[in-house]
């Protein structure tokens, strides 16, 4: 108190201080008190002006902030840890092959060691680009009719080696094996694995893991719980956000990125759900359950009538260049692609320019049309509305296909007459669900 008396009586400048203040609800809130004197033409105080603001909600987003930027802090400094344990073993790898060039034995334990690390490489950098095309909403998913029991038995299947590895027991609990989601396949799968992975790297060896699924109220429950580290009470908020991760413990050894969590809340919503983290404290184990939409019996019909209706496309056009060198469309689907396209019926027609695809649909109009947007001498979007125009009565399939993280192609695409767009290298699974699907 002495320096604020001295501040204000004896200097007679401006002082201020920021305190918290207990109000009557037992609450705690933080004022910015701030005394300015006020001066008449000779430059003395004529009286002090004081006044008292409640700064709460401003001192909590400033603390939030910190807590973001120590996140985001302590996220590139693991990921650039998990980036550099790889190198090591590369360049002793690379070392060897060099030294022990004759040495068939050397030869191929150095190219087990790089394809290994160079696959855990590869998957670091696959959670960041995927959690990035999520989180900003350039993922388009494909929604079907989907049993939950599958979704739970491909996820286990993907998920088991890390749970056997680590001596923990799995234990599953489906109320019933009938029921039905409506939601990409590939993507839920991907939502369990996530879940199941992070139980078993934060559970203890010998631990124990359950998966449930049940209906309540009309929505999917899918409950993942474990007897693992738990989490504290200051985690649970924040623990879907990008950046965030609980402490490693010493016998952790996967590593990862903790992204893993954020994937999940974002392909929920997604799915039009929500996902929940409960946790009674360390030592106590976590649950996470995922609330997704049941899909009633009648909207399976419906769902499966269209897809009957819709699966009878059979005459496709691909429209792409195969230049040299290029990440070209029949590049990278190769020659299997048409080849499996053909066995499941299709009939495949490549194009390799605008020219011969506007001359291929002079005849009988293909039920699907496969075009890379980037065409040299003639964009693809344009391709697409010369196209349609041909057959102005008749509805096509068009899917078109572009460079990975595009933000915008999406958008331009549908602006085109596109019905679907899909990244390079495409996936013939992928394009098969969009066949089946039909023109939106």
């Amino acid at each position: 108190m002495a320096q604020y008396r001295k501040q204000i009586v004896d200097e007679q400048r401006v002082w201020e201080v920021t305190f918290p203040l207990r109000g009557a609800d037992g609450q705690y809130r933080w004022f910015l008190s701030r005394t300015e004197p006020i001066r008449d033409e000779r430059g003395r105080v004529v009286r002090w002006l004081g006044t008292n603001t409640d700064i709460t909600l401003q001192r909590e987003a400033e603390e939030a902030l910190q807590q973001a930027n120590q996140r985001k802090d302590d996220f590139l400094a693991m990921l650039a840890h998990e980036l550099r344990n790889p190198l090591a073993p590369i360049t002793t790898a690379a070392q060897l092959l060099r030294i022990g060039a004759g040495n068939p034995e050397n030869i191929k334990r150095s190219s087990e060691i790089i394809e290994r690390q160079v696959k855990h490489m590869s998957h670091l950098v696959n959670d960041l680009m995927d959690v990035s095309r999520v989180t900003k909403g350039l993922v388009s998913i494909d929604k079907h009719e989907v049993s939950v029991a599958s979704l739970v038995t491909s996820a286990v299947e993907q998920s088991r080696p890390l749970i056997e590895a680590r001596g923990q027991a799995l234990m599953l609990d489906i109320e019933d094996d009938t029921i039905l989601a409506l939601g990409d396949r590939s993507r839920l799968i991907q939502v369990l694995t996530n879940l199941l992975n992070n139980a078993a790297k934060y559970t203890q060896q010998g631990g124990r893991i359950a998966l449930t699924a049940r209906v309540r109220d009309e929505q999917i429950e899918i409950g993942v719980a474990d007897n693992g580290i738990g989490m504290d009470a200051s985690l649970l908020p924040h623990v879907f956000e990008l950046f965030s991760q609980a402490e490693r413990t010493p016998d952790r050894g996967e590593g990862g990125l903790g992204l893993g969590l954020a994937l999940v809340k974002s392909i929920v919503a997604l799915h039009n759900g929500h996902v929940t983290a409960k946790s009674a404290g360390r030592g106590m184990g976590s649950t996470f359950t995922v609330s997704l939409p049941l899909l009633q019996q009648d909207d399976a019909r419906a769902i499966g009538a269209h897809t009957d209706r819709t699966a009878a496309s059979r005459r496709i056009l691909m429209v792409d260049p195969a230049e040299e060198g290029g990440a070209a469309l029949s590049a990278a689907l190769s020659a299997a692609l048409q080849a499996a396209l053909q066995a499941e019926g299709y009939t495949v027609v490549l194009c390799r320019d605008g020219p011969s695809a506007l001359a291929s649909a002079q005849g009988p109009h293909p039920d699907a049309i496969l075009i890379r947007t980037d065409l040299p001498g003639l964009d693809g979007h344009a391709l697409a509305r010369q196209l349609r125009a041909l057959h102005p009565d008749e509805r096509a399939l068009y899917i078109a296909v572009s460079g990975p993280c595009q933000s915008h192609d999406k958008i331009v695409a549908r602006g085109a007459g596109f019905d679907h767009h899909l990244e390079r290298p495409v996936l013939i699974a992928s394009l098969r669900r969009i066949l089946k699907l039909g023109p939106t």
